[in-house]
């Protein structure tokens, strides 16, 4: 998930050499794929406690089985947005309305769709299938809103390492500036940030 591009935000590499029949036989590739992200939340496998907290998502969990279990309807995704989304899709009445959810695999999410607020650290949508997306997913439940912000306040204090080592610090100041930003590279990266407008 180097970056937002104009494309997909999410890049899927080589497919697996065959179809599997039971969709836990495609996780090492799902995690190789996803960046051991979540597809919706972008939160790391490490800040949710491993596997544990990671489950495989039907993008599409309408679609019979086997076009249900093709690697390209699977997802990582936490528990938490796994949970939210469950069986839901929208009805051709709301698709008609642009009401959907969003596929990082095939299209641009973040930045187009979905803004992060620099001040509160929320997720938006901007159009109406973003909204439908942010809201279906709680994409602001709390403990989201809490690891944005910190990643937020981590990123300030990382970017005065230059001033460190300049001032000629000891070692253990920028180990713990190595540690720091190791933290920070596994919390949610930063999302296109923008202030959401007042309703």
């Amino acid at each position: 998930m180097s970056g937002f591009t104009p494309s997909a935000r999410i890049v899927r590499k080589e497919k697996p050499p065959r179809q599997f029949y039971a969709h836990r036989r495609y996780l090492p590739y799902l995690l190789r794929d996803f960046e051991q992200r979540c597809a919706y939340s972008c939160q790391h496998l490490q800040r949710i406690g491993g596997m544990g907290g990671m489950d495989i998502d039907h993008h599409n969990p309408k679609l019979k089985a086997p076009e249900r279990n093709r690697y390209d309807n699977l997802f990582l995704s936490t528990r938490h947005c796994n949970g939210k989304k469950g069986d839901r899709w929208p009805t051709q009445k709301q698709k008609d309305l642009y009401i959907r959810f969003l596929n990082p695999c095939t299209e641009r999410d973040y930045g187009v769709h979905l803004f992060e607020d620099p001040e509160t650290f929320e997720i938006w949508g901007a159009t109406r299938a973003g909204k439908y997306h942010v809201r279906m997913l709680d994409l602001n439940a709390d403990h989201l809103i809490r690891e944005r912000q910190r990643r937020n306040e981590l990123r300030k204090l990382a970017e005065n390492k230059a001033i460190f080592e300049a001032i000629g610090v000891g070692s253990s100041t920028l180990k713990s500036l190595r540690a720091l930003q190791k933290e920070i590279e596994e919390m949610i990266p930063p999302l296109p940030q923008k202030k959401k407008p007042s309703d």
